[in-house]
C-alpha cells in the first residue's frame, strides 16, 4: 500500500487541513490503538505528549477520544520535549508513546510522531499497517472496556532527572554562564530547569510561548537569536534547541553557530578516545558535510550514511550496533542515552566536555573545515512532481557531471514540506554557485 499520510517524521501537515484535522487524528488513534491492543500488552497504556502550538489542544483531544474507544488507557504529558515521550513511553511501560508536534515548522503547522513501547519510532512497516487500519472498519471496544485519560503531573519532572544523569561523571556546572533558546517550544521549562540545576548560570529565551511564536525567529533554526543573547550577556556559550527540542545548535562564547556535523565530529574523536564508539563508526545522513567525513577518515574512524531523516539514522544505528549518530541540521542520537534525537542531552554532553578540558567553547565546536555546501528550497504545487521532467533531469545530468571529482549534488524532496530541495558541495565555491542555481531556475520554470 502507498503511504499517503506518514512522511519521514509522522503525520505533518497545515494544522486543521487535511491531513492535520480533528477527524483524520480521531480516526488515526483510533487505528493506533487498535494496532497496539492486538497483543494485549501492558494494560494498553499509552503517553501522549505535545509541544506548545495552540492547534495541539484539538489534535490532543481528538487523539484521546480515538484511543480511549478502542480501549486504550490515555496518560496525558502535556507540554514535554519529543524525547521525553520516547523514554517515559519505555519508563511507564506504555504499549505506544505519541509526540503531537511539528517540531522547527512554523506554529501554523501540527505532527503526529509514533514511538512504540522500546520508545524508539515506529518503523516504516508499523506506520504503513496503521495507515492501512484507516480504510477499513475499525473494532470499537464494548462500553465496558472504553479506556480511560488522564493528566500526569510529573512527567516532565521525570524527564528533567533523567537528562542530569546523562551528564559526564558527577561534575558541575558552576562558574558557567549558559544562554539557552527553548524556541517558545516544548522545552521550554525543562532545559533551564536541568541547567539550573547542575550548577550554571542561566539566562533564558524563548521561554514564554503563547500558542503561536514556537520558532518564530528564535530555536535551531534562528540561531542569532541565541548568539546575540551570548554576546550580549558575556556568557561562555549557548544552547538553541527546536520546537520539541529533538534538535540543537551550539553558539560560542564569540557567537559563531556550530551545527551537528561539528558536535557529532566532537564527540565521535572524544568517544573513540576512551573505546566508547561502537565499531568506530559514526552514522549521519547524506546532508552531512564532506569535511566532516575527512575528518573521520583520517583518524581512522567510519561514516555511514543513510538517508534524511533522523528515524533513519536510528534504524541504522540499531541494526549496525552503532551508538553515535545525527543530523547537520542537530539531531545527534546517543542510544546509550536516548531512542531519539535529544537536544538538551546533546548539549549537556558538550557541557561536559567544556568541563572536562576547561577549553573555550570556541575551541571545541570547530573539529573540521567544511567543504563550500550551498543549499536551496523550491516549493511546488499540489500534484506536482517537478523533478519528473525531463528538462529537469538532462540539467540535473548536466551540472552533476560539471561536479565530479571536486564535489557532489543531493537533490531530494522533503519528507515534510513540498519543498524540492537542492544541496551541493564543491571546493569551487564559483561552481557550486553556479550548478545549483541552474538546476534551481529549471525546477522553478516547472512549477
Amino acid at each position: 500500500m502507498a503511504r499517503r499520510l506518514f512522511g519521514t517524521d509522522g503525520v505533518r501537515g497545515l494544522a486543521n487541513s487535511h491531513p492535520m484535522t480533528a477527524e483524520i487524528a480521531l480516526k488515526l488513534g483510533a487505528a493506533a490503538g487498535r494496532y497496539f491492543r492486538s497483543d494485549g500488552r501492558n494494560g494498553h497504556r499509552v503517553v501522549i505528549g505535545k509541544d506548545t502550538r495552540r492547534s495541539g489542544y484539538m489534535i490532543e483531544n481528538a487523539l484521546t477520544a480515538g484511543l480511549t474507544s478502542t480501549g486504550m488507557n490515555v496518560l496525558l504529558l502535556g507540554p514535554v520535549p519529543t524525547p521525553a515521550v520516547g523514554f517515559l513511553t519505555r519508563s511507564m511501560r506504555a504499549d505506544v508513546g505519541i509526540m503531537i508536534s511539528a517540531s522547527h515548522n512554523p506554529y501554523h503547522d501540527n505532527g503526529i510522531k509514533f514511538f512504540g513501547p522500546d520508545g524508539f519510532k515506529l518503523s516504516d512497516e508499523a506506520e504503513t499497517e496503521i495507515e492501512a487500519m484507516l480504510a477499513g472498519e475499525i473494532a470499537l471496544a464494548k462500553p465496558e472496556n472504553i479506556g480511560s485519560a488522564k493528566r500526569i503531573d510529573d512527567g516532565l519532572g521525570r524527564y528533567v532527572e533523567y537528562a542530569k544523569t546523562t551528564f559526564p561523571g558527577r561534575g558541575t556546572l558552576a562558574g558557567l554562564k549558559v544562554v539557552v533558546d527553548c524556541a517558545n517550544g516544548a522545552a521550554y521549562r525543562a532545559a533551564p530547569e536541568v541547567l539550573w540545576e547542575l550548577g550554571a548560570e542561566v539566562i533564558q529565551i524563548g521561554v514564554k510561548p503563547d500558542g503561536f511564536n514556537i520558532n518564530a525567529g528564535c530555536g535551531s533554526t534562528h540561531p542569532e537569536a541565541c548568539a546575540k543573547a551570548v554576546l550580549e550577556a558575556g556568557a561562555d556559550l549557548g544552547i538553541s534547541l527546536d520546537g520539541d527540542a529533538d534538535r540543537v545548535m551550539i553558539v560560542d562564547e564569540t557567537g559563531t553557530v556550530a551545527d551537528g556535523d561539528q558536535l557529532m565530529a566532537l564527540f565521535a574523536a572524544r568517544w573513540a578516545e576512551e573505546g566508547r564508539l561502537s565499531d568506530n563508526t559514526l552514522v549521519a545522513t547524506v546532508m552531512s558535510n564532506l569535511g566532516l567525513e575527512h575528518f573521520l577518515t583520517g583518524r581512522g574512524l567510519r561514516l555511514e550514511r543513510t538517508p534524511v531523516g533522523d528515524r533513519y539514522v536510528v534504524e541504522a544505528m540499531r541494526k549496525g550496533g552503532w551508538n553515535l549518530g545525527g543530523e547537520q541540521s542537530g539531531h545527534i542520537v546517543m542510544t546509550d542515552y536516548t531512542t531519539t534525537g535529544d537536544g538538551l542531552i546533546a548539549g549537556l554532553q558538550f557541557l561536559g566536555e567544556l568541563a572536562r578540558t576547561g577549553r573555550r567553547a570556541s575551541e571545541l565546536v570547530h573539529s573540521f573545515d567544511r567543504v563550500p555546501q550551498l543549499l536551496k528550497n523550491v516549493r511546488y504545487g499540489a500534484g506536482q512532481e517537478p523533478l519528473a521532467a525531463p528538462q529537469v533531469q538532462a540539467v540535473i545530468a548536466e551540472q552533476e557531471a560539471r561536479l565530479t571529482g571536486s564535489g557532489r549534488l543531493l537533490i531530494r524532496k522533503s519528507g515534510t514540506e513540498p519543498l524540492v530541495r537542492v544541496m551541493a558541495e564543491c571546493t569551487d565555491e564559483a561552481l557550486l554557485a553556479d550548478v545549483v542555481g541552474n538546476i534551481v531556475a529549471e525546477i522553478e520554470a516547472r512549477v
